[in-house]
């Protein structure tokens, strides 16, 4: 685990990168367009009851946090493999965990960012999520317990765990 005050690594693979830095690009070079947008709709009138405004603000708050988050996430990015696995969960792993409950489902996913995700095939999971925050760590074989959201505590066992290669 990182200290505190370091920003997680996250490793993405050369494609993985180049598509958000494009994207951060693209952005970028639609902020004229989106402050023409806001300054064509202030013309219309009282600002109070302009929607189109409003929504075009709106439009820029995303804009802006999507061009923080990537420019954050870019920043820290290390290019390339990630390395071996110390066979525990990390982020940039995919695994597979059985739920140890009436079900006996198994679900596969990736725990990460859904940004190093090039694929539509996986779902992914936050290491800060609930299932994330209480696999971190885990080894094929080992059992933990999280809180869902809902309140529920679920067991899950974890039975296979790999390095995304993205």
């Amino acid at each position: 685990m990182s200290a505190a005050n370091e920003a997680p690594v996250t490793w993405l693979s050369q494609e993985g990168y180049e598509r958000l830095q494009a994207e951060l690009d693209q952005l970028i070079a639609n902020r004229p367009v989106v402050a023409a947008e806001i300054n064509a709709r202030r013309e219309e009138g009282d600002l109070k009851e302009n929607g189109g405004y409003h929504a075009a603000k709106e439009e820029q708050g995303k804009q802006e946090a999507r061009i923080r988050m990537l420019q954050d996430l870019l920043r820290t990015a290390r290019v390339g493999q990630a390395p071996a696995s110390d066979g525990a969960v990390g982020p940039g792993t995919v695994v597979t965990i059985y739920f140890d409950d009436d079900t006996e489902d198994t679900e596969t996913f990736l725990l990460g960012s859904r940004e190093i995700a090039d694929t539509t095939e996986l779902t992914v999971y936050s290491p800060e999520s609930a299932l994330g925050q209480a696999i971190v760590g885990a080894r094929a074989g080992q059992t933990v317990t999280y809180t869902a959201p809902s309140g529920a505590d679920i067991k899950v066992t974890v039975t296979k765990l790999e390095p995304y290669s993205g």
